[in-house]
């Protein structure tokens, strides 16, 4: 069994991975790191997914990394191109060589007398194990289980003589053309797919128990173009970026505050959309606007779909599956040569990984979460996951700016160790991932970390509260011990709300 140490070590190799490498690179230049990829690529969930039309459901101008602007008019970008973006970073940053692929890892323990970091991994190809140590471990595993996505147990699903595939684990030899399909699910995946599948599909039926707040969106963005012709890349991005950001939260800000009246807004959009060709009750939802999260409808072409007859909306419960196709309680029947259920993720922290503190096991259930980065607890260690209300890497990268803060400030210092201290018994039932209700969050309840009632246990979901906080506010704010000592807290950073604002939408 080999071993290697580096100062920082990484699991995972998709967006939150590379953007944290990529900081190290830049912030922290004399740190030596690895990042530990289990899949043979990097790209994350970007080389995971090959359903058809997988794209992003946020604009590529917010979740593009705040160092390197995206550049083009797609606001709503393909998968491949989202990977390939990925990539050109990791490699302008010289970070692929550091990636060490098809490393699983099964544990990681925490030495109090060591002051390391000791992480098995399983090699794919060989099944061997390997071991690593490092001064500080970053999970950048996402939050949903690789190997699997949710299903349900649907009644008679063995009788049925067609195909069934989750879009977690599309066949690359998976034929449509000409055939009936049928879609299970409202959310980001079904809202991509449907449109896609219709094309070449006989008949696609979105098959859907409760409606979800849609919102269609132009792929290409005329003005982002136009900036880019006028002005030098990066400031073009960031102008962009910056109008996205605020209109962004002001929708989320709008829909929190007045649920009734983004309601309307919201659905009197989409009847224009649908006026004669759907049912307005397929696009009403018994909940108020993000509740759960907003989908995205790229170019409308879900609604164009719709006009054209090529696909059509159930909105209904499933009685049973049956040989050639699914029975509703209603008492319809959907024929499907191919049923494709869309149910969403299973969700896992830490990619399964369990992590011990000298042997012993901490429970992520029981732990609150320190500026929505570090759980409680738990020695030189962070977890980067982005937004459920904005895009991912708007979260990546100030997370990240603020890991690489306070390894800087340990060096100036000398110090070896920082866990976060809950000593006000803060936490709350809430879990990390925020006040959505959707189904793959309360289903993943009993197994999330939680949230605070206040102060910095608290995570808000605010982008730019975030920024004040990760960017910044002062390390030693008397929750972290540093070697077993708790600092004073020290005053706020100076500058008022207009430096950080000005920093949120215009860069750091």
């Amino acid at each position: 069994m080999s071993e290697q140490h580096f100062d920082v070590l990484i699991i995972g190799a998709g967006v939150s991975g590379i953007g944290m490498a990529c900081h190290l690179r830049r912030e922290c230049p004399g740190k030596s790191f690895a990042i530990l990829e289990r899949r043979q690529a990097l790209g994350g969930t970007w080389d995971l997914f090959r359903y058809p039309g997988i794209r992003s459901d946020s604009d590529m101008f917010t979740f593009g990394y705040n160092f390197r602007p995206w550049v083009g008019d797609k606001v709503l970008a393909d998968g491949a191109s989202i990977k390939g973006y990925v990539q050109a970073t990791a490699r302008e940053h010289d970070v692929e060589r550091h990636i060490r692929f098809g490393q699983a890892v099964t544990d990681a323990d925490w030495s109090s007398v060591n002051k390391v970091w000791t992480l098995t991994a399983r090699n794919e190809a060989t099944g061997e194990p390997v071991t690593y140590t490092a001064n500080f471990l970053i999970g950048c595993t996402g939050y949903y289980n690789y190997d699997q996505g949710y299903q349900p147990d649907f009644p008679g699903a063995e009788t049925f003589q067609g195909r069934m595939v989750h879009p977690q684990h599309w066949p690359e030899d998976l034929d449509y053309a000409g055939k009936n399909v049928v879609v299970i699910g409202s959310g980001a995946t079904a809202i991509t797919l449907v449109p896609t599948l219709a094309q070449q599909a006989g008949h696609v039926t979105m098959l859907q128990r409760s409606p979800t707040y849609l919102m269609p969106l132009p792929s290409s963005d005329k003005l982002a173009l136009g900036l880019q012709k006028v002005l030098p890349d990066r400031l073009a991005y960031r102008l962009t970026r910056a109008r996205n950001v605020a209109i962004a939260r002001f929708l989320y800000q709008r829909s929190r505050k007045n649920p009734k009246l983004m309601r309307k807004v919201f659905l009197g959009i989409i009847r224009r959309q649908v006026a004669g060709v759907a049912d307005m009750r397929h696009f009403t939802p018994d909940y108020d606007p993000w509740d759960q999260r907003l989908c995205v409808v790229k170019d409308g072409d879900l609604f164009h779909a719709l006009r054209a007859g090529t696909a059509s909306i159930a909105t209904d419960h499933i009685e049973r599956v049956t040989e050639t196709g699914i029975r509703l309680k209603s008492g319809a029947f959907l024929e499907a040569d191919i049923i494709v259920p869309a149910t969403g993720l299973d969700i896992q922290m830490l990619g399964g990984i369990r992590p011990r503190v000298d042997g012993q096991e901490l429970q992520l259930r029981d732990r609150v979460v320190y500026k929505n980065v570090m759980v409680e607890g738990l020695p030189n260690a962070a977890m980067i996951y982005g937004y459920t209300n904005a895009s991912w890497t708007l979260k990546v990268d100030i997370a990240a700016e603020y890991l690489c803060r306070l390894m800087n400030l340990m060096d100036r210092r000398g110090h070896q160790t920082v866990v976060a201290r809950d000593t006000e018994n803060s936490a709350s039932d809430e879990t990390v991932l925020g006040s959505l209700n959707a189904g793959y969050i309360r289903r993943a309840a009993d197994r999330l970390p939680r949230q605070g009632t206040h102060g910095p246990w608290r995570a808000g979901q605010n982008y730019l509260e975030d920024v004040k906080i990760l960017r910044f506010d002062p390390i030693e704010d008397g929750y972290l011990e540093f070697d077993g000592k708790r600092t004073h807290a020290r005053a706020p950073a100076s500058g008022g709300f207009l430096r950080p604002l000005r920093s949120a939408l215009f860069g750091s």
